[in-house]
């Protein structure tokens, strides 16, 4: 592979190029095994038919596929194989697959898995991706088990638990006088609002999650399941994009201020932090995010260490405690208030949470024991009268959008997000960026004008609320719940983070977090990296970039392909306006700048650009 694909991605390993397969006005793309971007007559119908097998942690197998048939037709394809997933534990479940579409408008995948031994999952089966662009809010036709079919709609706010349950088929229009209607046998269906955790799709699954899991498939013991989708309609399909065309941005008008920026900083980390003092000015965050866990060994040798940093950069500091609540609350904060002292720790805010909110608590599970909210965020006050104080989720969006916090006794709520929860491949991760509004705009819903933070929010998994541990990730993969991701240290992750920024920007954060300093979370390299151990990597200009906006007047701004490129501006006092923009795909985009006074350029992949 060429040095720019590693300069890209971090890594060498380039995804396998998808297969796009067609009859008609029906294409999909058929990568690994399962299907992506389902359209009819240009229009996406489906984000994803896949079949998927998790493991006691929800991490997901990746099949080894054999025997692999792929037939286009003039007006039809059909594609099958035949795979097996390894468990850690040398047992194997084997499964075939078929696929066929044809022109007509139809699509069957026919899944039937044989476990060799007894075999143990948290789900195994169908995962049907409903896309949110466009479809969010609007009317669906739900057919349950038992026969009964009602008409209701998506939601348009995240809905914390499933919307439907008990589901056979689940219908809605694809564009006036076409409908699409997914039919799924052979297990009970539920969906889930996926937006959650900031996937950009409505995911329906197979098992209701009120069963046990993990489950075991017993030895020798068949398991079929088919997913079928009918296209019906005449209605006119929407005139095709020319391809060539560039991607125009418009601005529109000044708004609210553009957030803080903040960077996390473990204890871990203060030393390489203070080595780099001068690199660390030129970031320039506005924030450093002290992360303190007395669960994990944090004590008052690290709170003296934030406490150097403190003294030695300038910056607004929150200390982003876990509470263990594991005893007297008001002895716990105040003792952590003493050590503060003790260290000489000057903070402007402190962030607590509970650590048993760490983990996140599913549908059908039991709540872990923990103290009421009001009654931690009233100890931490008495222990913390003269600073701000936050709360609300150290996990995601579904931890908060399923435990919401009293905000009336905070200064500000906080969450974090990770795109790689459910699924670790390039498109998944960049098209995660279209579910932020949505976050914004529920959690704005929930807690109204309360000042709202977000971050650290990180492609990597910081922590994992669905299992044990993060999965480690010696072999820089893209891999889902992983500790470590290799396009951090790309052009991938500036783009992906300067397109973050600009997704979450309407929503008036007074603080975004999207990087630590140092680490697998850092703006500065390790070692095996496409720079040079201790160099900024291509995140840090993103950073940098962001970190010079905090301040400006935010600026609506727009493109006209929102999947390709987006657009974060802002505006001095002096009327000076400052735009960055990100490539979010694999290609060169042509990009037309004539609302700037000029002409066109082109940008390269996942290029980040600023304009004045």
């Amino acid at each position: 592979m060429t040095a720019g694909t590693f300069l890209l991605y971090g890594t060498r390993v380039v995804e396998a190029e998808p297969v796009r397969l067609s009859a008609g006005s029906l294409s999909a793309d058929f990568v690994n095994g399962n299907l992506r971007t389902i359209r009819h007559g240009g229009t996406e119908v489906l984000r994803a038919i896949a079949y998927i097998v998790r493991d006691r942690d929800w991490g997901t197998y990746e099949p080894n596929l054999t025997d692999l048939i792929i037939d286009q037709a003039a007006d039809a394809f059909s594609v099958s194989y035949s795979a097996s997933c390894l468990a850690p534990d040398g047992n194997r479940l084997g499964f075939r697959a078929t696929i066929k579409g044809s022109a007509d408008g139809r699509l069957v995948f026919d899944v039937s898995a044989l476990p060799e031994n007894d075999f143990e999952t948290n789900r195994c089966g169908f995962c049907i991706l409903h896309p949110i662009a466009d479809l969010a809010g609007s009317p669906v036709m739900v057919e349950h088990t038992d026969g009964s079919v009602v008409a209701t709609k998506l939601p348009q706010l995240i809905d914390p638990w499933q919307p439907f349950k008990d589901i056979r088929a689940i219908s809605h229009q694809v564009r006036p006088g076409v409908t699409a209607e997914c039919r799924m046998e052979g297990d009970t269906f539920e969906m889930e609002d996926q937006r959650n955790w900031s996937d950009a799709s409505y995911k329906t699954y197979v098992r209701p999650l009120v069963l046990p899991w993990p489950y075991v498939l017993p030895a020798g013991q068949p398991l079929s399941q088919t997913i079928s989708l009918r296209i019906a309609g005449e209605g006119k399909a929407p005139a095709a994009a020319v391809a060539s065309e560039p991607v125009r941005v418009e601005l529109g008008e000044a708004g609210a201020r553009l957030p803080d920026v903040g960077v996390v900083i473990y204890p871990e980390d203060v030393e390489t932090a203070l080595a780099n003092l001068s690199t660390l000015a030129e970031l320039g965050p506005q924030q450093l995010l002290f992360h303190y866990d007395p669960t994990r060994g944090h004590g008052l040798d690290a709170l003296r260490a934030f406490a150097r940093l403190a003294t030695a950069y300038a910056a607004e500091t929150t200390l982003e405690c876990v509470v263990a609540c594991a005893g007297d609350l008001d002895a716990e904060l105040s003792g952590v208030a003493d050590l503060v002292r003790r260290a000489g720790l000057k903070l402007s805010a402190i962030a607590v949470s509970p650590s048993v909110d760490r983990q996140s608590t599913p549908p059908g599970s039991a709540w872990p024991e923990c103290p009421p909210l009001d009654v931690i965020y009233a100890a931490a006050r008495r222990a913390f009268p003269d600073i701000r104080l936050g709360g609300g989720m150290f996990s995601y969006f579904t931890e908060l959008n399923r435990k919401r916090v009293p905000a009336d006794q905070l200064d500000f709520v906080t969450h974090c997000t990770c795109p790689i929860v459910h699924a670790a491949d390039d498109l998944s991760v960049m098209q995660s960026l279209e579910a932020l509004p949505f976050i914004t705009q529920s959690a704005r819903a929930i807690f109204g004008a309360k000042p709202y933070r977000i971050g650290p929010s990180t492609i990597a998994m910081r922590q994992n609320p669905y299992g044990g541990a993060t999965k480690p990730n010696p072999g820089g993969q893209r891999i889902a719940m992983a500790d470590s991701d290799p396009r951090h240290a790309g052009q991938f992750a500036a783009a992906w983070t300067v397109g973050y920024a600009a997704r979450v920007a309407a929503a008036g954060l007074e603080q975004l977090t999207l990087s630590s300093f140092t680490g697998p979370f850092g703006v500065l390299a390790s070692s095996g990296e496409p720079v040079a151990e201790g160099s900024p990597r291509p995140l840090f200009r993103a950073i940098k970039g962001l970190c010079e906006l905090a301040g400006l007047a935010h600026v609506a701004a727009g493109t006209s392909d929102e999947t390709k490129v987006l657009a974060l501006a802002g505006r001095s006092a002096s009327g000076d306006t400052v735009v960055w923009l990100a490539n979010l795909t694999a290609d060169d985009v042509q990009v037309d700048i004539s609302a700037f006074g000029r002409g066109h350029l082109v940008m390269t992949p996942y290029e980040i650009l600023r304009i004045d």
